[in-house]
């Protein structure tokens, strides 16, 4: 601010005008994290999405990605209080031999955060997960949430999402094959939803069966679910959140949520709706 005027212009500051103590920002920041500010403009922008009938009331798509949390792995130690054993000038932990679960783990540095790995052959990292759901006709995002990284984390937060869906119309919900197991698919049926997960039957039975797979609207929730990587992507390069920038699930939620609401606000312009 103090180097280049264009940011005064930005800030309705004149060329006579103090410049903020950083405190100011701080302070300021915090008042913000404690309110539902994030939540409310992101409603704001979906409200202006539907007034220009850019949502589908009918087909959405769920899914979840990782946030690797502000914290090493070097933190994450024993919840009794007996660290591993320190060597070296940088005081590392050596963990071979140790057996480290979240159960008996936890980080000292972000303690909600929670050890996982995505897959198989992937390294475990201390992270979070967050969650989005997405209407198929346009790719916006309707809904965000951020949970604490477990195995049932993504489907948990995706009958929450799916819950909160305005109507009594039956939808359908597209996912991938992480969702598809009995319990999940039979919630959403009981809910009214006509679940299009992705079929996983390698080594294992499927929960979707003909009765959903044989209409060819399955096939093209199929193909529009994938929109919503596009949309992770997004807000872990130009959104700057593949790395948590905050700790702790309250300050990370208000971040992410001001992202995906940025998300949605570049999407309708690419549509050519002029927003306010």
């Amino acid at each position: 601010m103090g180097y280049n005027i264009l940011y005064r212009w930005f800030l309705g500051l004149s060329l006579e005008d103090a410049i903020w103590d950083h405190s100011t920002f701080s302070q300021n920041q915090e008042r913000l994290i404690g309110t539902d500010i994030a939540g409310q403009f992101l409603q704001r922008i979906i409200a202006q999405a539907k007034e220009a009938q850019l949502l589908s009331k009918d087909h959405f798509s769920v899914d979840g990605t990782l946030i690797e949390a502000w914290a090493s792995t070097k933190s994450f130690q024993p919840r009794d209080g007996n660290p591993g054993q320190r060597i070296g000038r940088d005081k590392e932990v050596d963990f071979h031999g140790q057996n480290r679960k979240n159960d008996t783990h936890g980080s000292i540095t972000d303690p909600e955060s929670r050890l996982y790995r995505k897959g198989k052959g992937k390294e475990s990292k201390l992270c979070y997960m967050v969650h989005t759901l997405m209407e198929n006709r346009d790719g916006l995002v309707l809904d965000a949430r951020i949970t604490q990284a477990t195995g049932t984390a993504e489907r948990e937060a995706a009958v929450e999402m799916i819950r909160d869906i305005p109507g009594t119309t039956r939808v359908t919900v597209g996912a991938d094959k992480g969702y598809d197991t009995l319990e999940f698919v039979a919630t959403l049926r009981s809910m009214n939803v006509t679940p299009h997960v992705a079929q996983n039957d390698t080594k294992r039975q499927s929960a979707i069966d003909s009765r959903t797979t044989r209409h060819p609207g399955y096939q093209q929730s199929c193909r529009v679910r994938k929109r919503i990587e596009e949309i992770f992507g997004w807000i872990k390069t130009v959104g700057t959140l593949r790395k948590a920038r905050y700790r702790g699930i309250e300050k990370i939620s208000w971040y992410f949520t001001l992202a995906v609401a940025a998300y949605d606000l570049v999407r309708m312009r690419n549509l050519g709706l002029e927003t306010a």
